[in-house]
């Protein structure tokens, strides 16, 4: 009779050769990865139309440096003073808000604390028209309208209240004898408001113009495969039956429709003329 240890060395070369049998017809096969799915990258962001602009609108152009015109440039120190005055005076009179109360109560105390400066930058101002011959009176009030004008605008009113509120209230701490220097520093603050709406507006114009043929957007590589799935086909349309227009009343002409306007900002485009 075979014992259990005779039996399996015995069976153990067949097992040996079955297994290698077995190995020999198994085919090794390479295993590729699939090539990466390829999906169309969304398009850039574009800017939004800057709150309270309206498409069509006119502002300065650019000029050559990326800077837009505007009556604060280049200015005497006269002028500078004078400007930042003029400037101060529409924010107490078109400002609103929790602010409104005190931005009038610091614009008053401005005029009294530097009445005397105020006074001789005014002479100064007056002498430089004067200075251009002809009737520097009318050239004279033509500039402080388009001045006005421009600190008016509506558009960057937000900006412009906020800014004028911080130079208020720095100017309760200036001395009689340096507001020119005030002057000279704050006025690029006021002034900022307008020129940052211009090129919010000129970034939405440039990224909102969309061309008649769109090139292809780019393709990027997706993260991972979307499962595959079936589209049915629509399903045909009921047709449609035309109905005939009632007829006209002969009794009395049809009513059109009001057309209806869109809002448009109204701005004098002689704000923006430089002399």
């Amino acid at each position: 009779m075979m014992t259990s240890r005779q039996f399996l060395t015995r069976a153990t070369p067949v097992a040996l050769g079955l297994a290698l049998a077995a190995c020999a017809g198994q085919r090794e096969v390479a295993r590729v990865a699939p090539p990466p799915i390829m999906v169309a990258a969304p398009p850039p962001a574009r800017p939004s139309l800057p709150p309270g602009a309206t498409p069509g609108m006119t502002i300065p152009v650019r000029l050559a440096d990326g800077s837009y015109p505007t009556p604060n440039r280049a200015l005497s120190e006269a002028a500078t003073l004078w400007h930042l005055r003029s400037a101060l005076n529409v924010a107490a009179l078109a400002c609103r808000g929790a602010e409104e109360a005190g931005n009038v109560a610091r614009y008053n105390a401005l005029l009294t604390t530097h009445k005397k400066t105020l006074a001789t930058a005014e002479t100064r101002l007056s002498a430089e028209f004067k200075a251009g011959g002809g009737d520097w009176r009318d050239r004279y009030d033509d500039t402080m309208t388009r001045l006005y004008n421009f600190f008016s605008q509506t558009p960057a009113r937000a900006g412009f209240c906020a800014a004028a509120t911080q130079v208020l209230a720095e100017s309760a701490t200036v001395s009689d004898g340096q507001l020119g220097v005030f002057a000279l520093a704050k006025l690029p603050e006021l002034d900022r408001p307008f020129t940052d709406f211009y090129r919010a507006y000129d970034a939405w114009r440039t990224g909102s113009m969309t061309p008649v043929a769109e090139p292809a957007a780019p393709l990027v590589i997706a993260t991972s495969a979307a499962a595959p799935t079936s589209a049915a086909a629509p399903a045909p349309a009921a047709p449609r039956v035309a109905t005939p227009a009632p007829a006209p009343s002969l009794s009395a002409p049809s009513a059109r429709a009001p057309a209806v306007r869109t809002p448009r900002l109204e701005v004098d485009p002689a704000i923006f003329r430089m002399e």
